[in-house]
Protein backbone atom coordinates (compact mmCIF):
# COMPACT_ATOMS: atom_id res chain seq x y z
CA UNK A 1 0.00 0.00 0.00
CA UNK A 2 1.39 3.13 -0.97
CA UNK A 3 -0.17 5.32 1.94
CA UNK A 4 1.99 8.77 0.69
CA UNK A 5 -0.85 8.90 -2.51
CA UNK A 6 -3.77 9.28 -0.22
CA UNK A 7 -2.23 12.42 2.06
CA UNK A 8 -0.87 15.58 1.32
CA UNK A 9 1.94 16.64 4.37
CA UNK A 10 2.98 20.57 4.03
CA UNK A 11 5.50 20.87 7.24
CA UNK A 12 3.30 20.04 9.84
CA UNK A 13 -0.07 20.76 8.14
CA UNK A 14 -1.48 17.26 6.81
CA UNK A 15 -5.07 17.27 4.04
CA UNK A 16 -6.81 15.43 2.12
CA UNK A 17 -8.40 15.93 -1.11
CA UNK A 18 -12.11 14.43 -1.42
CA UNK A 19 -10.15 11.76 -4.39
CA UNK A 20 -7.28 10.83 -1.91
CA UNK A 21 -9.86 10.03 0.68
CA UNK A 22 -12.19 8.25 -1.61
CA UNK A 23 -9.55 6.35 -3.50
CA UNK A 24 -7.95 4.97 0.13
CA UNK A 25 -11.63 4.01 1.29
CA UNK A 26 -12.52 2.00 -2.20
CA UNK A 27 -9.18 0.65 -3.05
CA UNK A 28 -7.22 -0.03 0.58
CA UNK A 29 -9.88 -0.21 2.84
CA UNK A 30 -12.83 -1.85 0.37
CA UNK A 31 -14.80 0.91 2.54
CA UNK A 32 -18.07 1.99 0.24
CA UNK A 33 -19.84 3.97 2.67
CA UNK A 34 -21.16 6.35 1.00
CA UNK A 35 -20.04 9.34 3.77
CA UNK A 36 -16.31 8.49 1.37
CA UNK A 37 -17.87 9.71 -1.68
CA UNK A 38 -16.35 11.98 -3.68
CA UNK A 39 -19.94 13.69 -3.66
CA UNK A 40 -21.20 13.21 -0.33
CA UNK A 41 -22.78 15.80 1.20
CA UNK A 42 -21.63 14.25 4.48
CA UNK A 43 -18.36 13.78 3.29
CA UNK A 44 -16.02 12.75 5.79
CA UNK A 45 -12.03 11.11 5.02
CA UNK A 46 -12.06 7.57 7.22
CA UNK A 47 -10.38 7.02 10.11
CA UNK A 48 -8.71 4.12 9.05
CA UNK A 49 -6.93 6.67 7.19
CA UNK A 50 -5.88 8.83 9.79
CA UNK A 51 -5.40 5.61 11.90
CA UNK A 52 -2.59 4.96 9.07
CA UNK A 53 -1.15 7.90 8.55
CA UNK A 54 -0.29 8.53 12.52
CA UNK A 55 1.42 5.60 12.22
CA UNK A 56 3.29 6.28 9.24
CA UNK A 57 4.60 9.75 10.45
CA UNK A 58 5.22 8.81 14.08
CA UNK A 59 5.85 5.04 14.11
CA UNK A 60 4.29 2.51 15.93
CA UNK A 61 4.43 1.55 19.36
CA UNK A 62 3.74 -1.45 21.35
CA UNK A 63 0.59 0.09 22.57
CA UNK A 64 -1.53 2.67 21.11
CA UNK A 65 -5.04 3.80 21.02
CA UNK A 66 -6.90 6.41 18.52
CA UNK A 67 -9.85 8.26 20.41
CA UNK A 68 -11.92 10.17 17.02
CA UNK A 69 -13.49 13.68 18.13
CA UNK A 70 -14.49 14.88 14.75
CA UNK A 71 -15.40 14.58 10.73
CA UNK A 72 -12.64 15.30 9.04
CA UNK A 73 -13.26 17.11 5.62
CA UNK A 74 -11.29 17.86 2.62
CA UNK A 75 -11.29 21.58 3.46
CA UNK A 76 -9.64 20.31 7.23
CA UNK A 77 -5.81 21.25 7.76
CA UNK A 78 -4.91 19.02 10.74
CA UNK A 79 -1.51 20.17 12.73
CA UNK A 80 0.32 17.34 13.52
CA UNK A 81 2.82 18.03 16.42
CA UNK A 82 6.45 18.13 16.17
CA UNK A 83 6.66 16.36 19.49
CA UNK A 84 7.97 12.64 21.29
CA UNK A 85 5.19 12.52 23.57
CA UNK A 86 2.89 9.63 25.27
CA UNK A 87 -0.07 11.53 24.50
CA UNK A 88 -0.73 13.66 21.65
CA UNK A 89 -3.53 15.65 20.12
CA UNK A 90 -4.65 16.40 16.78
CA UNK A 91 -5.82 20.00 16.10
CA UNK A 92 -6.95 21.75 12.83
CA UNK A 93 -5.58 25.08 12.69
CA UNK A 94 -8.81 26.78 13.60
CA UNK A 95 -7.99 25.09 16.89
CA UNK A 96 -11.00 22.22 17.00
CA UNK A 97 -9.99 18.49 17.78
CA UNK A 98 -10.60 15.40 15.88
CA UNK A 99 -7.89 12.76 17.41
CA UNK A 100 -6.70 11.80 20.53
CA UNK A 101 -3.46 9.34 20.50
CA UNK A 102 -2.23 7.70 23.11
CA UNK A 103 0.82 5.09 22.91
CA UNK A 104 3.29 3.31 25.39
CA UNK A 105 6.16 0.64 25.16
CA UNK A 106 8.49 0.18 22.18
CA UNK A 107 8.80 2.13 19.14
CA UNK A 108 9.24 0.55 15.87
CA UNK A 109 9.62 2.51 12.03
CA UNK A 110 10.15 -0.53 10.25
CA UNK A 111 8.48 0.19 7.19
CA UNK A 112 7.42 -3.61 6.66
CA UNK A 113 6.15 -4.44 9.69
CA UNK A 114 4.50 -0.70 10.40
CA UNK A 115 2.81 -1.18 6.47
CA UNK A 116 1.61 -4.77 7.63
CA UNK A 117 -0.16 -3.49 10.33
CA UNK A 118 -1.76 -0.81 9.05
CA UNK A 119 -2.63 -2.70 5.96
CA UNK A 120 -4.12 -5.77 7.00
CA UNK A 121 -6.06 -3.29 10.06
CA UNK A 122 -7.92 -1.22 7.44
CA UNK A 123 -8.41 -4.46 4.86
CA UNK A 124 -11.17 -5.61 7.25
CA UNK A 125 -13.60 -1.92 7.27
CA UNK A 126 -14.37 -4.02 3.87
CA UNK A 127 -16.59 -6.33 5.22
CA UNK A 128 -18.03 -4.76 8.65
CA UNK A 129 -21.25 -3.74 7.07
CA UNK A 130 -22.37 -7.46 4.87
CA UNK A 131 -20.15 -9.95 7.62
CA UNK A 132 -20.28 -8.07 10.76
CA UNK A 133 -22.85 -5.35 11.42
CA UNK A 134 -25.81 -7.15 9.72
CA UNK A 135 -25.80 -10.14 11.79
CA UNK A 136 -25.20 -7.72 15.20
CA UNK A 137 -28.36 -5.81 14.20
CA UNK A 138 -30.29 -8.67 13.28
CA UNK A 139 -29.91 -10.14 16.64
CA UNK A 140 -30.90 -6.84 18.92
CA UNK A 141 -34.13 -6.02 16.04
CA UNK A 142 -32.81 -2.57 14.62
CA UNK A 143 -30.91 -1.47 12.16
CA UNK A 144 -29.28 1.82 10.68
CA UNK A 145 -31.46 4.72 8.82
CA UNK A 146 -30.60 2.48 5.12
CA UNK A 147 -31.72 6.14 3.19
CA UNK A 148 -28.87 7.82 5.04
CA UNK A 149 -26.50 5.44 6.74
CA UNK A 150 -24.21 6.53 9.05
CA UNK A 151 -21.29 4.44 11.12
CA UNK A 152 -18.03 6.21 12.33
CA UNK A 153 -14.85 5.42 14.10
CA UNK A 154 -15.13 6.15 17.72
CA UNK A 155 -11.72 4.68 18.58
CA UNK A 156 -8.94 1.93 18.04
CA UNK A 157 -6.44 0.16 19.65
CA UNK A 158 -3.74 -2.09 19.38
CA UNK A 159 -1.47 -3.69 21.99
CA UNK A 160 1.36 -5.79 21.19
CA UNK A 161 3.13 -7.89 23.02
CA UNK A 162 6.24 -8.04 20.79
CA UNK A 163 7.46 -5.69 18.39
CA UNK A 164 9.63 -8.48 17.14
CA UNK A 165 7.32 -9.40 13.93
CA UNK A 166 8.18 -9.12 10.47
CA UNK A 167 4.32 -8.76 9.76
CA UNK A 168 0.72 -9.00 11.63
CA UNK A 169 -2.35 -10.38 10.44
CA UNK A 170 -5.65 -9.82 12.23
CA UNK A 171 -8.27 -12.82 13.10
CA UNK A 172 -11.90 -11.08 14.34
CA UNK A 173 -12.55 -13.11 17.65
CA UNK A 174 -16.15 -11.63 18.83
CA UNK A 175 -18.18 -8.55 18.25
CA UNK A 176 -20.64 -6.64 20.66
CA UNK A 177 -23.65 -4.33 19.90
CA UNK A 178 -24.68 -2.38 22.92
CA UNK A 179 -27.53 0.07 22.66
CA UNK A 180 -28.55 2.96 24.17
CA UNK A 181 -31.71 4.88 22.51
CA UNK A 182 -31.46 5.60 19.04
CA UNK A 183 -27.54 5.04 19.20
CA UNK A 184 -25.13 1.81 19.39
CA UNK A 185 -22.08 1.35 20.13
CA UNK A 186 -20.30 -1.79 18.04
CA UNK A 187 -17.17 -3.09 19.54
CA UNK A 188 -14.95 -5.38 16.80
CA UNK A 189 -12.01 -7.20 18.66
CA UNK A 190 -9.23 -8.98 17.05
CA UNK A 191 -6.01 -11.38 17.79
CA UNK A 192 -2.74 -9.46 16.04
CA UNK A 193 -1.00 -12.51 14.96
CA UNK A 194 2.60 -13.11 13.51
CA UNK A 195 2.70 -16.35 11.51
CA UNK A 196 0.01 -18.09 13.10
CA UNK A 197 1.49 -16.79 16.20
CA UNK A 198 -0.98 -14.79 18.06
CA UNK A 199 1.40 -11.53 19.44
CA UNK A 200 -1.21 -9.38 20.68
CA UNK A 201 -5.00 -7.56 20.11
CA UNK A 202 -6.90 -5.21 18.59
CA UNK A 203 -10.24 -3.23 18.94
CA UNK A 204 -12.44 -1.34 16.23
CA UNK A 205 -15.46 0.39 18.02
CA UNK A 206 -17.42 2.18 16.06
CA UNK A 207 -21.27 4.47 16.89
CA UNK A 208 -24.25 3.81 14.73
CA UNK A 209 -27.20 6.45 14.80
CA UNK A 210 -30.52 6.65 14.10
CA UNK A 211 -31.22 3.51 14.96
CA UNK A 212 -34.86 2.39 13.90
CA UNK A 213 -36.59 -1.21 14.25
CA UNK A 214 -35.23 -4.10 11.87
CA UNK A 215 -36.82 -4.11 8.70
CA UNK A 216 -34.85 -6.93 6.77
CA UNK A 217 -36.24 -5.83 3.38
CA UNK A 218 -34.74 -2.72 3.43
CA UNK A 219 -31.94 -4.06 4.92
CA UNK A 220 -31.32 -6.80 2.21
CA UNK A 221 -31.77 -3.37 -0.73
CA UNK A 222 -28.59 -1.63 1.65
CA UNK A 223 -26.54 -4.65 1.34
CA UNK A 224 -27.18 -5.21 -2.67
CA UNK A 225 -26.80 -1.62 -3.50
CA UNK A 226 -23.69 -1.74 -1.31
CA UNK A 227 -22.36 -5.16 -3.30
CA UNK A 228 -23.38 -3.17 -6.64
CA UNK A 229 -21.39 -0.20 -5.65
CA UNK A 230 -18.45 -2.72 -5.32
CA UNK A 231 -18.49 -4.43 -7.76
CA UNK A 232 -18.74 -1.27 -10.46
CA UNK A 233 -15.49 0.30 -8.52
CA UNK A 234 -13.62 -3.17 -8.81
CA UNK A 235 -14.71 -4.21 -12.20
CA UNK A 236 -16.30 -1.53 -13.83
CA UNK A 237 -19.49 -1.50 -15.43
Amino acid sequence: MNLEKYFTLEGSRLSFTREQASDFAKSAAGDFNPIHDIDSKRFCVPGDLLFSVIIHHYGLRQTMGFSFSGMVGDNVRLILPEVSAREISIYDENDKKYLDVSSDGAHSRNPGLNESLTRNYVEFSGDTLPQVLVPLMRESNVMINTERPLVIYDHMRISLNTMDADNIDLALTDTTLRLYGKRGDVALNYDLCCNGEQIGKGQKKMVMSGLREYDQAKLDALVETYGTRKDQYLYGG
